[in-house]
């Protein structure tokens, strides 16, 4: 008999590291019956370990050529490292087009040419008379108003020109798109076709024929329509060659991703006149597109600087594709230069969509730096990257503009008249376009924030620079500490209205989302003040649809979603403070906050307008900015909140205690810390010990804010327990159900040194022990506390709370790692027990007041690591991962969080945790937690080669440490290879349906999701009786009610000691892997979990030979003609309910999972 077959359940998933050994024990899908394959266990321990190449001694010692000398000189003097030159050369590689596919691009678009040349004329006729288009095919542009004056008329296009990326060489894939403009004859266009978006009802007519007739054509897979950069009144047409369905040619199946043609239909380059685009210019009268003419009698009509930029665009294709070829040209490493920075903005979701920070602009950017000799045409790509980068960093176009124009001719519009129509300014070499026309403040802000992030990673050179810098994703939701939903878009025309934006919305040509965008950004900015590092908002994204449907209305573009990154400093404030009530700025914040805003007096004497927000715990101050965020959308744009999707605080449920709806925790933390505060106060203050006490430390998840779920004081209810009268302590009653828990806090006591302490091991711990009476002696006569002493520590009730000290003598380590020779010569050696005692004593003390530290440094701290734990453990594997190695990880995040800032919420945090688990190489690399900022860069590049010399050695998951540099103490007992798969594999699964679930502006869904873990993988499941589980309400799904704990709800003067540790699943489950460890595996989730899954070892169903030794849990056979011992299931399953007898419910055998 035997387990079935591994399956590809978890072999396959998303975002597994190939090198990682197979998956869990026993994981795998259903084997077929009678089956006795086995599961393949691990290969070598060095499998899918990096190894250093091995040389010949004559390929060791051999002069390098020329070449490789020169290649030395240029990586020394072009890059930081060679490391990186072969990292970003690799990438080039990877993103280049061949020159196989350039052929097949070229041949697509000579077709592509000719079709259209062939196109037929149509007749003129009235812009408004459309009878002539044909039935399949619709205007790809709202026409409103319908009415405007003009003609129009087909004609092919005077001169088809490929313009963009691709004829530079700085086109990327995977999205190869090749943009072609088609200037449209003159004899189409008239004089007056800038006003009133008669141009561009003409160009949308063109591309309407256009599409028609290329439609019909069999070279073309696909043809749509989409907006020229998400902008409503340029919409292009996408053209794609066909997928070769009819051939059974693989080469042709791919031609439909090769690339897609995007056509552009632009005037003639001179055609316009350009002081009539200027941006203070009016192109679009009130009186056409609001049917009535501008308030006030004469008054000028509004300036439509959009508008008139997106005409002169059109104009400008060719002379800026022309500037772009003279720059580029052959200078090999500004075209890297521009590849790479294309990968750094689309790695950051920042190119696409409408005032995207495009690949254009970055091009133009770096033809900029040419010209002002800030790059040189010989720089390598990284530099160029390095350049651009450190520009962006340090120059804000939001308040001092850049123009590409070399002229001084005085007709020229000034910077600063850009300035007040646009946020963002960079004039293009005429001196009249503003390249970022459509960037927000938001989007450039949030570019200047990246590249300072990537400037410092840069600067830091660390070994993993490249792969944050330009191989991770920075989705949104997991860059910003909250995020917010609205939807619908529709209600932003209401806000459009309440905000009195009839002149933007004229010049957006209706789109009241763009309209709408910059006002809202700027009133949350000022409402969030100092509460907000940086708000950063998504671009709409650029749909495309068939031919022969309408063209997407602006509500369609889905949902506008804000990111919100937090100041930790401001956040947790409840108060806004404003001016003094006689000062004219009051009257200013009274109108900014409306009914919130009410005058108090202040204790220096002061009368002040203020704000007062509703927040009393933590988790409530965390979720201001909601409270904010929702009030100033209602009385300044008037969108209720119920169109405002706020992602924040929604996992704080999974670590709410019993009776906690508003707190997560921390404030029952804080209590726990400051009753310790006191007790080592009164500890350093007891007289009559022997020896004074040296130091007192906190030893315990509690004392560094890491504890899932907090303790709170105790009040037993006496009738619920027996009493044990000379002890002074309660006992449980086997007729009541399970008390709840209390987890005693271990506190180490260290106590001076002394030429008394004898020299001997089993000494030391006698002398420790009458310490140990001699302690809980002094603190019930000095200070009434309730104590119970035994031979290795002393409990202390104390408010409610237990406390476990131990008290400690600093040599005791050294003196358990001497060895006495036969000879007498004592030499120190490492022993299990010197090992344990220095972590519990020394180590764990010394990692608790670190994270102590970091969690007054960053509050989010807290948060993360408990979310981080309560998933792990809810996934049953908190067994193979100690407490502490989870919160080094979740330290991680914040000690190093490149490439994002440190999380200011547990959320945010959270996802990362999922993201470097399922993502981090732990077999060949160290994770390195640099707590205190200890480790210099030298130390740890020797911690890391240290690590790859003795890689066989360590345990799979490696965790280094100021304190602990060679051997991962924290990891040494576990996980196992398979555990840690496991993990990854759950982390990788995990991730993207959270990330989903927060992003659907929806609303979450059931974010438990995530957290409920998959039991079909387990052979074996034991149900257990929630009567007997002392921690029933902590569960994922917590139960509506459950069991009385013998807890009283008012606190009152306690004298017995409560039941310690008690946790009935727990000791089932040591009794268990005592009696069956050689057979199975057994997982629990201690925090309330109602089932243990149980998986069988590969191992054990192989027959063993019949000996007295092997019997335990097995049954005897004949194979053959030799008796072979094989596990006796059905006994063992037996056992399994014998052994927890009243605490198990059921045990479910999942035999479609194995044979017997």
């Amino acid at each position: 008999m035997g387990p079935a077959p591994a399956g590809a359940q978890v072999r396959g998933a998303a975002g597994e590291p190939e090198v990682m050994e197979p998956a869990l024990e026993g994981t795998g899908k259903k084997g077929k019956k009678g089956s006795s394959k086995k599961r393949t266990v691990a290969g070598s321990p060095g499998e899918g370990l990096l190894q250093p190449v091995k040389l010949s001694r004559a390929e060791l010692y051999k002069e390098p050529t020329n070449e490789e000398l020169n290649r030395l000189r240029e990586t020394e003097s072009l890059f930081h490292s060679s490391l990186l030159r072969l990292q970003v050369e690799e990438l080039l590689k990877e993103v280049r087009l061949s020159e196989k596919k350039k052929e097949r691009i070229d041949a697509f678009l000579r077709e592509v040419n000719q079709r259209i040349m062939r196109i037929p004329s149509t007749p003129e006729t009235e812009l408004t008379d459309q009878a002539w288009l044909p039935a399949g095919v619709q205007v790809p542009l709202h026409q409103v108003p319908y009415a405007v004056k003009g003609c129009f008329r087909f004609l092919p296009p005077a001169q088809v020109t490929v313009v963009g990326s691709y004829l530079l060489g700085t086109c990327i894939r995977p999205d190869v798109n090749v943009d072609v403009a088609l200037t449209m004859p003159r004899e189409i266009l008239q004089d007056k076709d800038g006003l009133n978006q008669r141009y561009f009802r003409k160009r949308a007519l063109y591309l309407a024929h256009l599409a028609h007739h290329l439609a019909q054509d069999p070279l073309f897979g696909s043809v749509h329509f989409s907006y020229t950069n998400g902008c409503h009144l340029k919409p292009s047409l996408l053209l794609r060659p066909h997928g070769g369905r009819h051939t059974q040619d693989r080469g042709h199946r791919k031609d439909e991703r090769l690339v897609t043609v995007r056509l552009h239909p632009c005037p003639p380059p001179d055609f316009f006149r350009p002081c009539r685009l200027l941006p203070s210019k009016n192109n679009v009268r009130s009186a056409w597109y609001r049917g009535q003419s501008p308030p006030g009698n004469g008054s000028p009509e509004p300036p439509t600087p959009h508008y008139n930029t997106w005409v002169l665009q059109d104009t400008a294709l060719e002379s800026h594709m022309q500037l772009l070829s003279t720059v580029l040209g052959s200078a090999l490493g500004l075209k890297d230069g521009v590849a790479l920075l294309k990968i750094w903005l689309r790695q950051r979701e920042l190119d696409k969509g409408l005032g995207g920070f495009s690949g254009f602009l970055v091009s133009m950017l770096v033809a900029f730096l040419v010209s002002t000799r800030k790059i040189h045409t010989t720089m390598s790509g990284y530099q160029v990257l390095r350049s651009v980068l450190q520009f962006l960093a340090t120059t804000d176009l939001t308040v001092n503009g850049i123009s590409l124009c070399l002229s001084s001719d005085p007709s020229l519009p000034a910077l600063a008249d850009f300035h007040q129509a646009f946020p963002v300014v960079f004039l293009d070499s005429s001196g009249r376009l503003n390249l970022c026309a459509d960037v927000t403040a938001s989007t450039y802000h949030q570019v200047q924030h990246e590249a300072r992030l990537s400037m410092v990673l840069l600067d830091s050179k660390a070994d993993d620079g490249f792969q944050l810098l330009l191989m991770t994703p920075k989705p949104m939701i997991r860059a910003f500490d909250h995020v917010l939903h609205l939807h619908p878009l529709s209600r932003l025309q209401a806000a459009c209205h309440r905000l009195k934006l009839w002149p933007e919305l004229q010049d957006h040509g209706g789109d009241y989302v763009s309209a709408a965008l910059g006002p809202l950004t700027t009133l949350l900015e000022q409402g969030l003040g100092s509460r907000l590092h940086l708000l950063a908002h998504s671009r709409p994204p650029v749909s495309e649809w068939d031919i022969s449907q309408d063209p997407p209305k602006h509500r369609d573009s889905g949902t506008l979603t804000l990111g919100l990154l937090l100041r930790p400093e401001g956040l947790t404030s409840v108060l806004e403070l404003g001016p003094e009530a006689d000062q004219p700025e009051a009257a200013d914040f009274r109108q900014f906050w409306g009914s919130r805003s009410e005058l108090r007096r202040f204790q220096d004497g002061a009368i002040r307008e203020a704000v007062v927000w509703e927040a009393a715990s933590m988790a409530q101050k965390r979720l201001i900015p909601h409270q904010v965020v929702t009030h100033l959308l209602a009385l300044h744009a008037d969108i209720q909140d119920t169109c405002v999707h706020y992602m924040g605080g929604l996992l704080d449920v999974l670590m709410q205690g019993l009776k906690e709806t508003s707190s997560t925790g921390e404030e029952a933390l804080a209590a726990a810390v400051r009753c310790y505060d006191d007790l080592s106060r009164l500890l350093w203050g007891l007289e009559g010990l022997p020896l004074t006490v040296s130091a007192v430390q906190g030893a315990h998840p509690v004392l560094r804010y890491t504890e899932v779920f907090p303790p709170a004081p105790i009040q037993p209810a006496y009738s619920f327990f027996e009493h044990l009268r000379e002890q002074a302590s309660l006992l449980p009653r086997p007729d009541k159900p399970c008390p709840a828990y209390v987890e005693p806090m271990t506190v180490i006591c260290h106590l001076e040194g002394s030429g008394q302490w004898p020299q001997d091991a089993e000494a030391i711990r006698r002398v420790r022990a009458a310490f140990q009476l001699r302690l809980a002696e002094l603190l019930t006569q000095q200070h009434g506390l309730r104590c119970r002493a035994t031979a290795t520590h002393t409990d202390v009730l104390k408010d409610g709370f237990v406390f476990r000290i131990c008290v400690a003598y600093q040599r005791e380590p050294q003196i358990l790692k001497e060895m006495r020779s036969p000879e007498g010569m004592i030499s120190l050696r490492d022993t299990p027990a010197s090992l344990c005692l220095e972590r519990a004593t020394r180590q764990l003390p010394l990692l608790t007041s670190a994270l102590h530290g970091l969690q007054q440094q960053h509050p989010a701290f807290s948060g993360v690591a408990r979310l981080a734990k309560r998933w792990v453990r809810a996934q049953l594997l908190g067994e193979g991962f100690t407490d502490e190695s989870l919160d080094l990880v979740a330290a991680a995040l914040f000690l190093h969080p490149e490439p994002f800032t440190p999380p200011s919420s547990p959320e945010v945090g959270f996802l990362r945790f999922l993201f470097l688990v399922s993502t981090f190489d732990w077999k060949n690399n160290p994770l390195i937690v640099n707590l205190n900022n200890e480790l210099t860069v030298e130390e740890q590049v020797e911690i890391r080669s240290g690590f790859l010399a003795t890689r066989l050695q360590l345990p799979v998951m490696v965790i280094y440490t100021p304190q602990d540099r060679k051997s991962s103490v924290w990891t040494q007992d576990g996980p196992s290879p398979q555990i840690l798969q496991r993990l990854v594999v759950l982390a990788a699964e995990a991730l993207p349906v959270l990330e989903k679930q927060l992003m659907d502006p929806r609303g979450p869904g059931d974010i438990r999701t995530v957290f409920r873990p998959p039991l079909d993988i387990y052979d074996v499941l034991i149900r257990l009786s929630p009567r007997h589980i002392p921690r029933h309400r902590q569960a994922v799904d917590s139960p509506a009610a459950s069991f009385c704990r013998g807890l009283l709800s008012e606190p009152g003067s306690l004298s017995l000691m409560p039941v310690l540790g008690y946790d009935p699943p727990q000791l089932y489950l040591a009794q268990l892997r005592e009696a069956f460890g050689h057979l199975a595996l057994f997982f629990y989730d201690q925090h309330g979990g109602k089932v243990i899954g149980v998986l069988w070892k590969p191992a054990s169903f192989q027959p063993q030979p019949f000996k007295a030794s092997n019997t335990k849990g097995r049954m005897v056979v004949s194979q053959g003609e030799e008796l072979v011992l094989v596990p006796n299931v059905e006994a063992i399953l037996e056992d399994f309910a014998i052994l927890g007898e009243g605490l198990v419910q059921a045990v479910e055998a999942r035999s479609e999972r194995w044979t017997v």
